[in-house]
């Protein structure tokens, strides 16, 4: 593949080079209790010299990661753009908008409404990003006078979904306002894990990757613990597009549910979803075996399979007969796949990939097709050989390692 080629020249000759220069560990561990059954697990704080961390969104997703690191003594800032929530987490150590029923840790401070001033970025080991794909461009374009590639602090990236005017990646929406040279160390995380479960501390998987393997250790070393296990990569293109399309996938697996089918249809979705999505993969310039991965197959399946998935919500509730309208206005969240869908059917066409549910989705979405009528036309396709995986391309990533300057 491209982007495994292209990558190679990247990777480290061994662990030992790898490491070299990061600080080294020390251990501590307590005992806590998470499982009424009473079972007991190790906990430690794994880096010894603390961070300071700056979360931009106040989700879900950024609220638990934001309770995370602050809960292992980090020092963490949550900016959003509520002035109401901002003043009651505060108060309250509780965010009225996210994970209300849990009370978060006193190492963190909710900032804004208004933006993060320079010399609190510029104060920051860390800055992570929990907002919305659409959200990255306009954040990033705010913060550039504030990054200096000299002195930079650690860019972690959480987000799952591509923009969809341009249909750029967030590496790619990096490198177009920061430069390439920050993309190169920008680092993501992807995989599966529900922000309710992270903050029960219920054992986790994270992908965590980056085209500087260097950089995802440290992301690694950061957010390692006992509950929120970390496995480095270093193919962000591939855990990127996992991560968007599987919530594509999520709707239709909710669409199949609420259309009443049972298990054996979930896991046909879930295993033709995953072939769709290592094709269209494969053909972007990403490596096949990360769609094995954590960020791969392991987000997909939970996602696919549980009503926790807000991508799934909206599928259920579309194959209940709700108009998407209705959805959207009473979900109280974002659902990304929505709009990802859009993006993904112009990838789709424009690589010249077979992908039907995606193609499903998007017409049920976008087209007012019948989701009945939608999921007969698709079991009523040919058989068709099961693993093909000999689709050519690479061009968009390719493109992407060019503009970032690594081309082989």
């Amino acid at each position: 593949m491209l982007l495994t080629f292209a990558l190679s020249s990247l990777r480290p000759a061994s662990r030992a080079t790898l490491s070299a220069g990061l600080p080294k560990l020390q251990i501590r561990f307590r005992t806590r209790v998470v499982s009424p059954s009473g079972f007991k697990m190790l906990s430690h704080n794994q880096c010894d010299k603390k961070s300071k961390v700056l979360v931009f969104g106040a989700g879900n997703f950024g609220s638990c990661l934001a309770d995370h690191l602050g809960d292992s003594s980090h020092t963490v800032y949550m900016w959003s753009r509520s002035e109401k929530l901002v003043s009651h987490f505060n108060q309250y150590h509780r965010n009225p908008e996210a994970l209300q029923d849990h009370e978060f840790t006193e190492s963190i401070t909710a900032v804004g409404p208004e933006f993060p001033s320079a010399d609190l970025v510029r104060g920051m080991d860390v800055l992570l990003f929990a907002i919305p794909t659409e959200g990255v461009r306009e954040t990033l374009t705010a913060l550039k006078p504030t990054l200096d590639a000299g002195k930079l602090p650690l860019l972690i990236f959480v987000n799952k979904g591509i923009e969809i005017k341009t249909r750029a990646l967030t590496l790619e929406i990096i490198a177009d306002t920061c430069g390439p040279e920050i993309a190169k160390v920008a680092t993501f995380i992807s995989g599966p894990s529900f922000a309710k479960e992270i903050v029960k501390r219920q054992p986790t998987s994270v992908s965590v990757v980056s085209l500087s393997p260097s950089h995802a250790e440290q992301a690694s070393q950061l957010f390692h613990q006992p509950w929120f296990r970390c496995y480095t990569g270093d193919d962000p293109i591939g855990v990127e597009l996992a991560g968007a399309l599987k919530n594509v996938y999520a709707i239709a697996a909710g669409i199949a549910a609420g259309l009443g089918f049972e298990n054996n249809t979930r896991a046909m979705l879930i295993t033709r979803g995953l072939a769709e999505m290592t094709r269209i993969g494969t053909a972007y310039g990403a490596s096949p075996l990360t769609f094995l991965t954590l960020a791969g197959v392991g987000d997909l399946f939970l996602t696919c399979s549980s009503s926790t998935s807000r991508n799934f919500t909206v599928g259920y509730r579309l194959g209940q007969g709700e108009s998407l309208d209705h959805i959207i206005k009473t979900l109280g969240s974002v659902a990304e796949g929505v709009t990802t869908a859009k993006g993904l059917k112009a990838i789709v066409d424009e690589l010249g990939v077979a992908a039907p549910i995606a193609s499903g989705v998007y017409d049920v979405l976008y087209e007012g097709r019948a989701v009945a009528e939608r999921a007969n036309e698709l079991l009523s396709l040919p058989p068709i050989r099961e693993l093909d995986l000999s689709v050519e391309g690479g061009k968009p990533a390719k493109l992407l390692m060019t503009k970032l300057g690594l081309d082989a």
